[in-house]
């Protein structure tokens, strides 16, 4: 769902114009600024290397570094879906030396895992949302449809025959599949989860599976080769990267808009200032030409100016639409 969405359009003005009224401080300033931990800082990342989230977490942590008295260390510590690094977050030291970079993931790890060891919400303190990646419904050109009320007669008139892939299960692939089967009028399909969209996608493409919700960053690419069709994008108005592919909104589908975002989150109990450093930090970096550039080629749909406070309302915005479904479509760890 959108910021605007969660927020309203009123307390996102009200929220940048606080932020832009603020001092700013020298990148000097910073680095000396008793706010920052002394010792060298980790960035979590409780995905692969070299993955989606991976790469603008280490675009953040290598600029960031620059304006800091000891270089950001990326650790990518993955397990049991994202909570092997989360919680190592989540008991980690309370001064800001440990930061989790994460997604969409952290709204349902509490819905997905019914012993999890940490509390999504009471033990983070959000501190920036950086952007939003909208997900892009492809089909192989076998299939029979062209729009997305076509799609849907389809999957209506032939209830749990077709197959869907995902980058895994309970991932931002396949929430988005669900909320689309639910917002659509409860259709249904089969979901075959992968290891990731790389291994998904050659199913895909040969037509074994017809149809995957993909993130935008690839699978414009596969649209733009015509080796498969795009039937709507997830935007609540269409993409500038794809001006071509309608939304779902616009075919008919109300309200739906899925993404995964990226967030920056602290253990709770970090002291405000080191929330607030860190944060004018990740803003510093987010208005750079280049990483804006780089996070643009990556289907980012950039967050202008993020508060702990806004973050911290999306957050809690984002696990009262995404708990419901997961325990309404039985989604379980594996």
């Amino acid at each position: 769902m959108t910021l605007d969405a969660r927020l309203g359009r009123r307390g996102l003005l009200a929220a940048g114009a606080a932020l832009a009224a603020a001092p700013s401080l020298p990148r000097a300033a910073v680095a000396q600024a008793p706010a920052w931990p002394t010792q060298p800082v980790r960035m979590v990342v409780p995905f692969a290397a070299g993955g989606p989230t991976d790469i603008p977490a280490r675009l953040f942590a290598d600029e960031m570094s620059k304006a800091l008295p000891h270089r950001i260390v990326v650790e990518n510590r993955t397990g049991s879906g994202v909570v092997i690094g989360t919680d190592m977050v989540a008991k980690g030291p309370q001064d800001g030396s440990v930061i989790l970079y994460t997604t969409v993931a952290h709204a349902v790890t509490r819905a997905m895992f019914p012993r999890l060891p940490f509390d999504p919400i009471a033990d983070f303190t959000p501190v920036s949302l950086i952007g939003q990646v909208p997900v892009v419904l492809l089909v192989h050109p076998s299939f029979p449809a062209n729009n997305i009320q076509e799609f849907i007669g389809v999957l209506r008139d032939n209830p749990g025959r077709y197959d869907y892939a995902s980058s895994g299960n309970g991932g931002a692939v396949h929430l988005a599949t669900e909320l689309f089967l639910h917002k659509a009028g409860g259709l249904r399909a089969n979901h075959i989860p992968f290891r990731g969209s790389s291994a998904a996608m050659p199913e895909v493409l040969s037509g074994r599976i017809p149809m995957i919700f993909d993130i935008a960053a690839s699978a414009l690419a596969y649209a733009r080769s015509g080796e498969l069709k795009a039937l709507a994008i997830s935007t609540k108005q269409r993409s500038p990267l794809a001006p071509s592919i309608p939304t779902f909104i616009e075919q008919g589908v109300a309200g739906y808009e899925a993404y995964t975002w990226h967030m920056v989150l602290v253990r709770s109990g970090t002291p405000q200032p080191v929330v607030d450093g860190i944060a004018r930090s990740v803003a510093g970096v987010a208005a750079q030409p280049g990483v804006r550039g780089r996070l643009t080629e990556l289907a980012m749909q950039l967050v202008p100016e993020s508060t702990p406070q806004m973050a911290t309302d999306y957050l809690r915005s984002e696990i009262a639409v995404w708990e419901p479904l997961v325990r309404a479509a039985n989604i379980r760890a594996d």
